[in-house]
């Protein structure tokens, strides 16, 4: 039988494998060979380039173009220059806020071991004690406490400040928000940038905004006319200051809502979904400290190689079940924190609370300094928080959902049972071609 061969790709290694960016398991789109990563929604990418490429243009031909007679030297051509400059400065950010890594946590390739559920057996039963795997955990930094989350889909503790995407389907250190207008997540590695471009566009548009209402003034002073007359003349000036002011309002507001988050270090998730104003905030270091923590401190080193050859990992060696507890949505996409969904281990809770009452008294807390906790993978580097959110264990089950714990034989069957013993004590040989039938019930 004839196989025909794989085609053969040039980006591939000599052994074959593939890179990192080509079995990427997010949503993530990627250009020239891993070296530009986008959210799925890049596309949008290029309405936000027309949006600020197009007004810029048709000022710089019907207004600034203008403007270069009515000005003495060369202050008109530098209206134009300006502009194209800064246009050019403005979509620069954009392409460094929109592909560039966010602050993408690698996911592990497999879930971390279960843990042993503390007081629930005793130590000599001899028995295969029953495993859970937390759903939260506590870190201490600087002496402030932080529970994280456990990833179903990542597989591994995010840090804190660390959410996870639905859309780019990744967890994002320092996540703020994922913006549709850049098509890319906001997180530690691009928010700067982020900020910058929001604040630029904001100028730009204050820019064009300004010289429009200048070039009607000089017609105006030209003609000696009524600004009316001289706002019909220049239909150009009229659409780019309309479009310019509604503009200013949405990038505006936006620059000013993010200026408060900096002074008051919060990203926008945060903002939303904890309200630090109601309690203190463990992040915020001080107005001068919170800017300079933001545009000053050198941006961390992507975690991810996206060009970097897969390499081949050893198979997951086996584990013992007997006994043992796993999470129900191991390896699914599915996050119950970001995506509103309630959480598996809290549809547990209510029904087996029973089982899950006893005191626990490991209430030790890792202890390390900011900066040096990085990823918490499933490697045991915090501890449980046994007091809160604690998952509950159900007891195992058979195939038809029953308790396996407990069967009992029913009275008739136990009636029956004796009846035939007796038969046979007696010698009746017709019990060798009957049949017994034993229903088991559970108590």
């Amino acid at each position: 039988m004839y196989v025909v061969p794989p085609p053969e790709r040039s980006d591939l290694g000599s052994n074959g494998d593939l890179r990192v960016y080509q079995t990427w398991k997010g949503s993530n789109i990627f250009l020239l060979r891993g070296r530009f990563v986008f959210g799925p929604d890049v596309r949008s990418l290029a309405l936000t380039i027309c949006l600020i490429a197009i007004p810029v243009t048709i000022f710089c031909i019907f207004v600034a173009r203008k403007l270069m007679d009515d000005f003495p030297d060369s202050w008109g051509v530098s209206i134009v220059v300006v502009a194209v400059v800064f246009t050019i400065y403005d979509l620069i950010l954009l392409l460094l806020t929109s592909g560039r890594d966010p602050g993408i946590i690698p996911r592990n390739a497999h879930p971390p071991e279960p843990e042993p559920l503390d007081g629930n057996m005793d130590a000599g039963s001899g028995q295969t004690p029953q495993l859970r795997l937390p759903r939260i955990k506590e870190v201490e930094v600087n002496g402030i406490t932080f529970k994280v989350k456990y990833c179903d889909t990542c597989m591994l503790y995010r840090p804190p400040r660390c959410s996870h995407c639905s859309i780019c389907n990744n967890c994002v250190e320092r996540f703020d928000h994922h913006c549709p207008w850049v098509g890319q997540c906001i997180g530690m590695r691009n928010y700067r940038f982020f900020f910058m471009f929001v604040f630029s566009t904001t100028l730009l548009c204050v820019y064009v905004f300004a010289f429009c209402w200048v070039y009607i003034r000089k017609i105006t002073e030209s003609e000696h006319t009524t600004i009316w007359k001289a706002m019909v003349k220049t239909p150009a000036s009229i659409v780019l200051i309309f479009y310019t002011f509604i503009a200013m309002w949405f990038v505006g507001g936006l620059t000013a809502f993010h200026l408060y988050l900096i002074s008051t270090n919060q990203t926008t998730y945060e903002n939303f979904r904890y309200r630090y104003d109601r309690r203190s905030n463990p992040h915020n270091k001080g107005v001068v400290d919170n800017f300079k923590q933001t545009f000053c401190s050198p941006i961390p080193p992507s975690k991810n190689d996206f060009r970097a050859m897969v390499q081949r990992e050893p198979p997951l060696p086996p584990r013992s079940v007997a006994g043992g507890f796993m999470s129900p949505n191991m390896g699914k996409a599915n996050d119950d924190i970001e995506m509103g969904r309630k959480a598996v281990w809290a549809d547990m809770g209510p029904a087996m609370s029973e089982h899950g009452d006893g005191k626990h008294g490991n209430n030790e807390r890792l202890h390390v300094k900011d900066g040096e906790l990085g990823e918490l993978s499933p490697d045991v580097r915090t501890t449980v928080d046994e007091q809160s959110d604690r998952p509950s264990m159900h007891p195992r089950r058979s195939s038809w959902g029953r308790k396996s714990g407990s069967w009992d034989m029913s009275p008739e069957v136990m009636a029956l049972a004796a009846r035939v013993g007796e038969q046979n004590q007696n010698g009746g040989g017709s019990s060798s071609g009957s049949g017994l039938v034993i229903e088991n019930r559970p108590t």
